[in-house]
C-alpha cells in the first residue's frame, strides 16, 4: 500500500513538473559530479546518479558505508558478515563470498583507490561526497561496473587551515572518535590533510553460551592522508594514502533466528588494507590536458564462522549433532594504471563542436586463498584448501561529445578490454580463461531550457567470467561465462521556481545475456555455492528524486526506486521469477527543518519491498520501513547531534539461507536469517575550526 501511494505521488509530481512552462530562470545546482571523464554539475549529468553529501550522514559509527548507500533508489545490500559488504544495483550484485574468487558487479572507489574487492575498509568519516551511478559504466570503468559504480571522495586539502574533530557514544557500548586537519604545508606549493577514525561497538548479538555480548562486535581504525602538490601553474599531483584495520567479530546466525547465539567458536571478519593513489593532471597546452593515475593496494582478510551455530553438548548424540567451523584467509594485491588525454575548449574537433577523450588502462590483481574447514568426521583436524588467482586487464577507450546544435549533444563511447586469468588450486585444478571484452555507450542529451535537460543513453556493460573453486562443484560448472548487459536509460533533470523544486527522473530497461547467478548445492551438513549462467534475464523500472525547498528553513525530499526483474531463460523453476535481491520498490522520504536559532531536526523513512534471498530457493524477506531521526544544535564551531536509527526497532533481514542445520528437527530445511541493525541511538559532539 505504501509503495502504491508513493508511486502515485511521484508520477503526479512528475506530470505536474512537465506541464509547467512558465518556470523561472534558475542557477545551476552547486553539486559537482566527478565520476565521468569531465566534472559537471549534477543537473547536467546524463546518468542515473545519486549524490550523498557529508551533511546527510550523521551516524558514522553504527551505520556502515555500504548500508548508507541504501538511501539511493534501487540500491540494496547484503550482509552475511559482521557488516554489510555486498552491493546490488537494480537487482544485480553479489551476496556473499566463500571459496570462489568474485568479480564484483558494482565497483567501489575511494579517493582513486579501487576497493571493489575489499569494501569492509570503507568508513564514512571525513567523506565529502558519495556518487552512486546506476547502470553499466563500461566506457569509463570497464569490468566490475556491470550494474554501476560507487565513487567516494574524502575531503581534500585546501590552502586554508581547517580541521574537524568528533566523538560519539551510543547504545551497545558504541564509542567512536575522529579527527581531521589540513592546510598549507609549503606556501603555493604543497597542501595536506590527514584524518584518523577509531570506532568500536559490542554489536547486537548476545552469546549466552560464552556469556559475552561482543562476539559480533565492531573494532575499526581508518587513517587517510592526502597531499596536493602544485608543481607548476599547469601541473598538479594529488597523493592519497589509506590504512584500514578492521577487526570485527562474526557471530550473526542462530538456529531460532534470534539475537541469542549459542556458538562455541565465534568467527572473525577482519581486513587490513594499506593503499595509495597518485593522480597527475598536466595541462599539455590550451587544447588538452593529460591525466595519469596509479593506485596500489595490499589487503589481508579473514572471514570465519561457526557452521553449526551451537556448542558441543547442546544436543543429544542420538540427534547426530556435528561440529563445524570454516575459515577463509585471503591475501589480495592490486595495481591500477590509467592514462588519458582529455580535450579542452580550444581542442574540440569538427569546428569546435566535439570534445574528446582517449585513454589506456592496465590492472594487475592477485588473490591467494587459504581455507581451513573443520572435518565433520574427525573434529580434531582441519581440511586445507588453497588457490591462487591472478588477472591481468588491459584496455583502451575513447569518448566523444558532439554539439549537434546549441542544445543537442551526441555522445559516443567505446572500450575494448583484454582479460587474462590464471587459476591454480590445491586440488590440482588449473584453468586459464582469457577473453576480449567490449563495452560502450551512445547517447543524446537535449537542453530544452536552461533548467530542463532531457537525455537518453544506450550502454553496454560486461562482467568477466571465472573459475569456481572446490571439487564439489559439477565439472560442467567449474568455469562460468562472461555476462553482458544492454541498458537503456531515458531521463529528465529539471529545476523550477528559483531552484526551490528540483527533479531527477529516470526510466530504464535492460537485457542480460549469460546472466551470472549464484545457486548452491546442499551437501551433508554443509553447502557449496558457485557461479552459474542463466541464458537470459531482463529488468525495467524507474528512479525518481524530488527535492523541494518551500522555505529557507525547510527541505522536503522523496527518493523512489521501482524495479521489475526476472529470469527470461533459466531452469524451469526459475524462469519468469525475479532474481535474488530485487525488491519491487524502495523509497526514502523525509525532511530537514531549521527551527528557532541554531537548531535543526532531520527525519526520514527508508522502506523496501520483499525480495528473494537466493536463486536456488523461494524464501523471501519481509518488506520493512525504518524510521531515522536526529536533533542538531550548532553553537559557534561546536555541533551536538542526538541521533537514532530504526527508532521503531523494526526487525528486518539482511541475509537469508534455506537449508538444514538443526539436529532438533532432523536437519529439515528451513529459513535462517541474519537480522538488520536494531534501534541504535547516540550523541555526537563535533568541533570545526
Amino acid at each position: 500500500m505504501k509503495s502504491n501511494i508513493l508511486t502515485g505521488s511521484i508520477i503526479a509530481a512528475y506530470a505536474l513538473l512537465n506541464t509547467i512552462s512558465f518556470a523561472q530562470e534558475v542557477n545551476l545546482d552547486p553539486i559537482v559530479v566527478g565520476a565521468d571523464f569531465r566534472e559537471q554539475n549534477l543537473s547536467k549529468t546524463t546518468n542515473s546518479v545519486t549524490v550523498i553529501g557529508e551533511d546527510e550522514i550523521y551516524d558514522k559509527a553504527t551505520q556502515s558505508f555500504i548500508e548508507a548507500l541504501q538511501s539511493a533508489p534501487n540500491v540494496n545490500f547484503t550482509a552475511g558478515a559482521s557488516k554489510a559488504k555486498y552491493i546490488q544495483i537494480r537487482g544485480i550484485g553479489e551476496r556473499s563470498q566463500f571459496g570462489t574468487t568474485m568479480n564484483p558487479s558494482v565497483g567501489v572507489i575511494l579517493d582513486g583507490i579501487d576497493l571493489s574487492q575489499s569494501p569492509l575498509g570503507m568508513t564514512l568519516f571525513d567523506v565529502k561526497q558519495i556518487e552512486v551511478l546506476r547502470g553499466p559504466q563500461g566506457t569509463t570503468f570497464g569490468a566490475n561496473a556491470l550494474a554501476g559504480m560507487v565513487i567516494a571522495q574524502s575531503n581534500q586539502p585546501t590552502s586554508e587551515a581547517s580541521g574537524h574533530a568528533e566523538i560519539t557514544v551510543g547504545n551497545y557500548n558504541t564509542k567512536a572518535f575522529g579527527a581531521a586537519v589540513g592546510g598549507t604545508i609549503i606556501e603555493d606549493t604543497l597542501l595536506g590533510r590527514v584524518s584518523v577514525y577509531k570506532n568500536s561497538s559490542d554489536g547486537y548479538m548476545d552469546n549466552s553460551y560464552l556469556g559475552r555480548e561482543d562476539t559480533n562486535g565492531i573494532d575499526e581504525l581508518s587513517v587517510k592522508g592526502a597531499l596536493k602538490w602544485l608543481v607548476s601553474d599547469n601541473h598538479t599531483i594529488d597523493f592519497n594514502l589509506l590504512h584500514a584495520d578492521i577487526d570485527n567479530g562474526y557471530d550473526a546466525f542462530t538456529l531460532d533466528n534470534s539475537w541469542d547465539s549459542h556458538s562455541d567458536m565465534p568467527g572473525r571478519d577482519t581486513q587490513l588494507t594499506d593503499a595509495f593513489s597518485v593522480k597527475s593532471t598536466y595541462q599539455v597546452n590550451e587544447s588538452m590536458h593529460l591525466v595519469t593515475a596509479i593506485s596500489h593496494s595490499v589487503t589481508d582478510s579473514l572471514y570465519s564462522y561457526d557452521e553449526d551455530w551451537s556448542y558441543v553438548g547442546e544436543f543429544d548424540a542420538s540427534l547426530y549433532p556435528y561440529q563445524g567451523f570454516d575459515s577463509y584467509a585471503r591475501d589480495k594485491k592490486q595495481t591500477d594504471f590509467d592514462i588519458r588525454l582529455v580535450s579542452d575548449e580550444a581542442g574540440k574537433l569538427l569546428d569546435g563542436t566535439t570534445a574528446w577523450t582517449v585513454g589506456a588502462y592496465y590492472k594487475d590483481y592477485s588473490e591467494n586463498l587459504t581455507q581451513n574447514t573443520l572435518d565433520y568426521v574427525d573434529p580434531s583436524i582441519y581440511n586445507l584448501f588453497t588457490h591462487d588467482y591472478n588477472t591481468i586487464s588491459k584496455a583502451i577507450y575513447a569518448q566523444t561529445d558532439s554539439d549537434l546544435t546549441d542544445k543537442l549533444v551526441f555522445t559516443l563511447g567505446v572500450r575494448a578490454e583484454s582479460w587474462e586469468v590464471e587459476y591454480d588450486d590445491s586440488n590440482a585444478f588449473k584453468q586459464n580463461t582469457d577473453e576480449n571484452l567490449f563495452g560502450g555507450k551512445i547517447g543524446l542529451s537535449y537542453e530544452a531550457q536552461s533548467n530542463v535537460l532531457y537525455y537518453t543513453t544506450l550502454s553496454k556493460g560486461y562482467k568477466p567470467g571465472g573459475v569456481n573453486a572446490g571439487n564439489e562443484v559439477p565439472v560442467a560448472d567449474r568455469v562460468y561465462q562472461t555476462e553482458t548487459l544492454w541498458n537503456l536509460d531515458v531521463g529528465v533533470n529539471s529545476n523550477y521556481f528559483d531552484n526551490t523544486l528540483i527533479n531527477r527522473f529516470n526510466l530504464f530497461y535492460g537485457k542480460r545475456q549469460d546472466q551470472q547467478v549464484k545457486p548452491y548445492l546442499e551437501l551433508e551438513k554443509s553447502f557449496t555455492s558457485y557461479f552459474d549462467n542463466a541464458a537470459k534475464g531482463s529488468y525495467y523500472g524507474l528512479e525518481s528524486e524530488l527535492d523541494y525547498y518551500p522555505l529557507e528553513t525547510l527541505h522536503l525530499y522523496t527518493k523512489l526506486g521501482l524495479l521489475h526483474a526476472e529470469f527470461d531463460e533459466y531452469t524451469p523453476e526459475m524462469t519468469g521469477r525475479a532474481p535474488a535481491q530485487s525488491p519491487a520498490y524502495q523509497y526514502n522520504v523525509g525532511f530537514d527543518y531549521d527551527f528557532i536559532e541554531n537548531w535543526r531536526f532531520r527525519t526520514n523513512v527508508i522502506g523496501m519491498g520483499s525480495y528473494y534471498f537466493s536463486d536456488t530457493h523461494d524464501s523471501k524477506s519481509d518488506p520493512y520501513a525504518l524510521l531515522n531521526s536526529s536533533l542538531e544544535y550548532l553553537h559557534g564551531d561546536f555541533t551536538v547531534i542526538l541521533w537514532g536509527r530504526n527508532l521503531t526497532d523494526t526487525e528486518y533481514e539482511v541475509r537469508g539461507f534455506y537449508f538444514g542445520n538443526n539436529p532438533a528437527n532432523g536437519y529439515e530445511s528451513e529459513v535462517y536469517t541474519q537480522k538488520g541493525t536494531p534501534l541504535t541511538a547516540g550523541v555526537t559532539l563535533s568541533y570545526d575550526f
